[in-house]
């Protein structure tokens, strides 16, 4: 009985493990294969295993096999390319064992074990352009930052300067009446100016956000926001500083949020719901707009992918919700820190 499920259990490993296993004979002919070689390869049982393209140009002595796996008994694995039925090469990690001798024939019989290294080499690649992304997204934060700052400190405040000179000169002129209005009109454009350069420096990196904190700004965002009909309310639940990436993850999703909701759900209600706990931060926006089919929309849809992607670079998780005339939930779930791989 326990005979019959060990052959059970062994043939059920043979017909669905992804590695390719082939029986061959030394002549290497194909006896036997299961589902997986077949796939990978396109051989068919009694075709000849190729030489893999190795073997074909490596020097070897006169009575030396060609096949380097069988040459030398010793070699446990060996990478290289091996031409397939469909007429392109593929890369494999190799491994083969002299598992019978046939008495009657007088030939050995092999095992040949062969795994798919161009899976092995996407997901390599796929783990690289993550990393890419994560350091493109940094590099930009940090720019922003940087020009934040030096618009905060180094234009605002010359133009303040500007505006303290302005001041002063408006005292020594009040009596030519015609000066001094041309100088308020100067110190009021100029005032405009300094607003829209406050707006812009918060636009790429509020301050609030590194001195306080991302309840702080997220709550300064929604007071800025002068919308009729709209009412937008913060609540959190134990939320106090965290990784600074994290940080300005979740408030650059929030800002993203908030634009689509604004310019596309024709929402009057928007709950911002953020908790965190010893492990991990929770995040919930949700709107009663108008609701959508994201693969109907365009714009939007290219904003919602950015936000995925945030979520992504932070190890966490990103589901979208939305049905038309029911609004729309972004349930994001993320690590308190980053990744320590990172």
């Amino acid at each position: 009985m326990q005979s019959r499920l060990q052959n059970e259990y062994l043939q059920q490993i043979y017909e669905h493990i992804q590695d390719g296993i082939i029986i061959m004979k030394e002549s290497r002919e194909i006896i036997m294969m299961n589902p997986a070689a077949q796939r990978l390869t396109g051989w068919q049982i009694g075709d000849f295993v190729p030489y893999c393209s190795y073997c074909m140009t490596r020097k070897k002595e006169h009575s030396e096999s060609t096949c380097y796996l069988i040459a030398n008994n010793e070699v446990p694995s060996f990478l290289s390319e091996m031409p397939t039925y469909h007429g392109r090469k593929i890369d494999v990690e190799m491994s083969t064992a002299a598992i019978y001798a046939n008495e009657n024939t007088g030939e050995t019989e092999y095992l040949l074990v062969l795994r798919d290294q161009e899976t092995f080499k996407k997901a390599q690649e796929a783990a690289i352009n993550k990393k890419m992304i994560r350091a493109l997204i940094e590099a930009k934060e940090s720019e922003h930052k940087r020009l934040a700052q030096e618009l905060h400190d180094g234009v605002g405040q010359s133009l303040f300067s500007v505006s303290v000179a302005l001041q002063a000169i408006e005292s020594f002129v009040q009596d030519n009446a015609q000066l001094n209005e041309y100088i308020s009109e100067v110190r009021a454009e100029l005032q405009r100016v300094m607003n829209d350069i406050n707006a812009y420096s918060h636009q790429l990196r509020p301050h609030s956000l590194d001195q306080l904190g991302l309840e702080p700004t997220i709550q300064a965002t929604i007071d800025a926001i002068k919308i009729p009909d709209l009412a937008i309310q913060l609540t959190t639940r134990g939320l106090d500083r965290c990784d600074p990436a994290v940080e300005i993850n979740l408030y650059r999703i929030t800002q993203e949020a908030l634009h689509n909701i604004i310019k596309y759900a024709k929402a009057t209600q928007v709950h911002i719901h953020i908790k965190k706990d010893n492990t991990h931060i929770y995040m919930t926006i949700q709107d009663n707009g108008i609701g959508f089919e994201r693969e109907k929309i365009q714009n939007a849809g290219l904003g919602l992918k950015h936000m995925e992607e945030r979520v992504d670079q932070l190890g966490g998780t990103c589901t979208i919700m939305s049905k038309l005339g029911q609004g729309t939930c972004i349930d994001i779930v993320i690590p308190r820190w980053r990744p320590q791989h990172d």
